[in-house]
């Protein structure tokens, strides 16, 4: 007998966010502070209810929409990352030191993650983990059985997080 499987894909131009960032290599070395605009793609899969759908798109692309405004026009920075010292000041500004380099902005401009580096693949993470968390919390037990979920931070290029639910 076949497997079968079903999903929903959404790629819409509103699932995207602009923020600056910079990545620290394996050697230590980091880029220079920079920005890209971000895009996100989902995919759930699971199995059809008896209404004919996985999961209803109207549910889940609002959550995607705030997890996308959340981070837009921020400053990410991963706030495990074991070297990098952030220390948010009483005068509304944060202190970001990683080796040589200092930095100082305002508080309210900056999201600390909790990832260790801003990788496209940590920030792929970061929201799927999210997006799975709160429709769960919004929406209860649903249909979703796996989550793909892509940022890209520029053409061509795709960090991807990949999500199982271990259904007994």
């Amino acid at each position: 007998m076949p497997t079968e499987n079903w999903a929903i894909h959404m790629h819409k131009e509103y699932f995207k966010f602009s923020c600056a960032h910079f990545l620290i290599f394996p050697d230590g070395s980091k880029e220079r502070l920079h920005g890209h605009n971000y895009h996100v793609d989902a995919e759930i899969e699971g199995q059809l209810t008896d209404k004919g759908i996985v999961i209803d798109f109207i549910l889940v692309k609002p959550v995607i929409r705030e997890l996308c405004d959340h981070l837009d026009e921020h400053w990410l920075l991963p706030g495990e990352h074991p070297e990098l010292k952030i220390d948010e000041r009483d005068d509304g500004h944060t202190e970001v030191v990683y080796r040589d380099a200092h930095y100082l902005a305002p508080t309210d401009e900056i999201i600390v993650l909790p990832i260790n580096n801003t990788s496209a693949e940590n920030l792929s993470t970061w929201i799927g983990r999210e997006l799975v968390r709160r429709i769960g919390e919004r929406f209860g037990k649903t249909q979703i059985e796996k989550l793909k979920l892509s940022v890209s931070e520029t053409s061509g290029q795709w960090g991807v997080y990949y999500y199982a639910d271990d259904v007994d």
